[in-house]
């Protein structure tokens, strides 16, 4: 997959959006921004940093992806392709439902995904070395370009949805001690039902990835 390093990017969500609208470029592709000055986080809140940190989005075609992949937890799907991948480096990383990178109690980087047209856009910020105010890093000495090389050659394995799930399961269980905002309102996540496309049934009511 062809990667394209920008030293300083607004978002590279919104770069790479806008770019595959205009046919500027053309998927698969990721882009890579050594500083984020304008990123999207979830609920819309910003995600933003410094060089040090992993800012990045790939581009990768619907007919690519597993068949059994429900497209609403694709979130769930590429982040924990990467968190397998972090584990490597510090064996307390694991994702909070759908799309939240945690060290312990504390976030330390967001997934959102989007589709655009017959592709699906993912965009990843991770904190590796140098903390965002009100979150933490993982304070490891690896370079975000070596990780995005690493990430995409795993994620283009396109492992099964099935395979992933049975892994994610298990893991979902650290989640409950938490909550999600769910049409502006927090819900705990303690007596969520995980379904087997990845949604939650939360007091009867079905939730989707929130992105």
């Amino acid at each position: 997959m062809e990667i394209q390093l920008f030293p300083s990017l607004p978002s590279t969500q919104t770069y790479l959006t806008a770019a595959l609208r205009e046919k500027r470029v053309h998927a698969p592709l990721a882009v890579i921004a050594l500083e984020q000055t304008a990123g999207i986080g979830s609920r819309d809140n910003s995600w933003e940093g410094e060089e040090g940190n992993f800012f990045a989005s790939i581009a990768v075609k619907l007919s690519d992806l597993p068949n059994d992949l429900p497209l609403s937890s694709a979130s769930i799907y590429f982040s924990f392709i990467m968190k397998k991948i972090l584990l490597r480096y510090h064996d307390k990383v694991w994702l909070k439902w759908p799309n939240d990178f945690y060290l312990g109690d504390n976030k330390i980087g967001g997934t959102i995904t989007q589709k655009v047209d017959k592709l699906l856009v993912c965009g990843m910020g991770i904190n590796l070395k140098k903390n965002q105010i009100g979150y933490s890093a993982l304070q490891v000495d690896v370079s975000p370009e070596f990780l995005l090389e690493i990430y995409l050659k795993e994620l283009e394995k396109y492992p099964s949805w099935k395979q992933v799930f049975s892994e994610y399961r298990v893991e979902f269980e650290l989640s409950r001690r938490f909550s999600v905002h769910i049409e502006n309102r927090r819900k705990s996540l303690y007596n969520a039902r995980l379904c087997e496309d990845g949604s939650l049934l939360i007091e009867g009511k079905k939730v989707f990835s929130l992105r």
